[in-house]
């Protein structure tokens, strides 16, 4: 037998095959007792230098890992920020990322809960709730106030990307009121009066978008010209709307797209029907996704900055889940809104990658 078989056949199997290793596998490999094992696992004093080294490379050897997870609970404490996020929305895979960055620095770990076609919010919220999350963030959240005031009652709430007014949870978002005012702006003074917005009723930001629209082109005199299309917030949606659209308002030159995945699929079909962009028809979308700077879209769009959202998400939980473990009162909702910028790039008009922000 070779000097590598040997240590393969001395190296203990994992039992049941793919079973977890636990302290007594290890306890077990290493000829010591659980206990020991327990005290080294523990960094706490009690285990000699040459007994801690030797745990640890058996351990190491054998691939055991501590169950966090378990350890917390057993302290009635969980650290993990259950975070719902929408499948489909490419936006909200940017912000996860920061949010799992910033709970990390905060001590924390995110379990993830998507929304799809066949799962709604309520049931991706229940499965989180049901791995004893200390705290919830809920990405792009269209559930009633009342239904989320419910849910805070359990467990801290913080919404990303929806704007509400509770005094029970909080909130962050950025200005969709301000950024449509920009957009408007921004057509206007390129000498766009037909403009058109291309919205997603029922889809969270949508309310405060349409009424700004219209409040903004009505201040720069435009009233009379404009028009709203229901939409969605999907490429299909959009590429569907807008051929609708130019149908009945065959005048339009210009579109503000509830995102930028609904402002992608205006712009493929506008092509489609032998429109260019932006020369017979200019498009904005909202989120300055990455997609949004695809060469072959270079599409103007309304900012949000994903680390700014997760910072401010992950400050607003953990405060509130900290002050739940030391028993202070409860605290009123707050509600924060950050500041929006447009980038400005060839779909519109411009070129580069220039930056319109609210005057």
């Amino acid at each position: 037998m070779s000097d590598a078989d040997e240590r393969d056949y001395r190296r203990p199997a994992r039992p049941g095959g793919g079973r977890r290793v636990t302290m007594r596998d290890v306890a077990d490999a290493a000829g010591v007792s659980q206990p020991l094992v327990s005290i080294v696992m523990r960094d706490v004093p009690g285990a000699s230098p040459a007994s801690r080294a030797h745990v640890l490379e058996v351990a190491t050897r054998l691939g055991y890992r501590r169950d966090e997870r378990a350890r917390m609970l057993k302290q009635g404490r969980s650290r993990l920020i259950g975070i719902v996020f929408h499948a489909a929305q490419p936006f909200h895979g940017q912000l996860i990322d920061e949010l799992q960055l910033a709970a990390r620095e905060a001590g924390y770990n995110v379990s993830l809960a998507a929304v799809t076609k066949r799962r709604g919010e309520t049931d991706a919220i229940e499965a989180l709730l049901g791995e004893r999350v200390e705290g919830l963030v809920l990405l792009g959240a269209s559930l009633p106030e009342e239904r989320i005031d419910r849910i805070a009652g359990e467990v801290p709430v913080v919404t990303v990307a929806s704007q509400y007014s509770s005094d029970h949870f909080d909130s962050v978002s950025m200005d969709d009121a301000r950024g449509m005012e920009i957009a408007v702006r921004h057509l206007h003074e390129r000498g766009h009066s037909r403009i058109l917005y291309l919205g997603a009723p029922g889809v969270s930001g949508d309310e405060v978008r349409t009424a700004t629209f219209l409040e903004a082109t009505a201040a720069a005199g435009l009233g009379d010209e404009i028009a709203i299309v229901a939409g969605g917030a999907s490429e299909a949606a959009g590429a569907k709307a807008i051929e609708d659209a130019l149908e009945r308002y065959p005048e339009t030159t210009a579109v503000v797209a509830f995102n930028d995945r609904s402002a992608q699929g205006v712009v493929a079909q506008a092509r489609l029907l032998g429109k260019r962009v932006p020369e017979d028809l200019a498009v904005v979308g909202f989120d300055n996704s990455e997609q949004a700077d695809l060469p072959y879209l270079q599409l103007t769009s309304l900012a949000q900055d994903p680390a700014q959202l997760a910072s401010a998400a992950v400050d607003m939980v953990v405060g509130r889940v900290d002050a739940n473990a030391e028993g202070e009162s409860p605290r009123v909702g707050e509600h924060r809104i950050l500041p929006t910028k447009l980038v400005v790039r060839s779909s519109s008009g411009g070129s580069g990658n220039s930056v319109e922000r609210s005057r």
